[in-house]
């Protein structure tokens, strides 16, 4: 079992890319994400690996995180009808963290920007990842809590009120979420939506 390949990026094609690691060529498909990341050929680079055992294959996928590795076992293992094909392209499209927020507030459009993702399989990612989001959050774990309770309709009114405004004011959902959130944390929970949109706008403005 190979879970991690650090060597020289030899080559690099549609959806995959060539390590050579002491001599030995290993090749990794990737999400697109992860493809346009790396360092020219000649250059040092290390993948996190999910190796894949068929009886007529052996296949590597490569990531640049342990995340992003971890939100592709997620994916497969937990939502039905997505194998690796549907997995790399939503990791292709979403960052772990971005990913992570959109199945926290429930935000089937953004997961459905993904290539070959409808919206009945979006739907099932953000319903069956539901209670993964918080323990792989990665980046965005100093939100998550909050975007939960946004996609659960259950945010208290002048938070869920501040996000609404902020939207309506062109930000997308998980920007207005992490303004607020910090918002909330200056102010307090007790703030009232006209402070928390005010301090939400100068987040955003920084």
């Amino acid at each position: 079992m190979i879970g991690k390949l650090k060597g020289t990026l030899d080559e690099v094609g549609e959806d995959y890319c060539v390590v050579d690691v002491h001599g030995v060529g290993y090749v990794a498909f990737c999400p697109a994400r992860v493809l346009a990341g790396l360092p020219g050929p000649g250059e040092a680079v290390t993948l996190y690996i999910e190796t894949y055992v068929r009886e007529d294959m052996i296949r590597l996928y490569g990531f640049t995180s342990a995340l992003e590795r971890e939100w592709f076992r997620l994916l497969q293992n937990n939502v039905q009808g997505v194998g690796a094909k549907v997995a790399l392209a939503v990791l292709s499209t979403l960052s772990a963290a971005d990913l992570a927020n959109a199945v926290a507030l429930r935000d089937i459009a953004m997961v459905s920007r993904a290539p070959g993702v409808g919206k009945k399989v979006a739907e099932r990612i953000v319903t069956e990842l539901r209670d993964k989001a918080p323990a792989h959050a990665g980046a965005a774990s100093g939100t998550i809590g909050l975007k939960q309770e946004l996609g659960e309709g259950v945010a208290p009114a002048p938070v869920a009120d501040a996000v609404s405004a902020l939207t309506n004011l062109g930000y997308g959902r998980d920007v207005a979420a992490s303004a607020v959130a910090a918002a909330m944390k200056e102010a307090g929970e007790d703030a009232d939506s006209a402070r928390l949109i005010r301090l939400g706008l100068k987040e955003l403005a920084r």
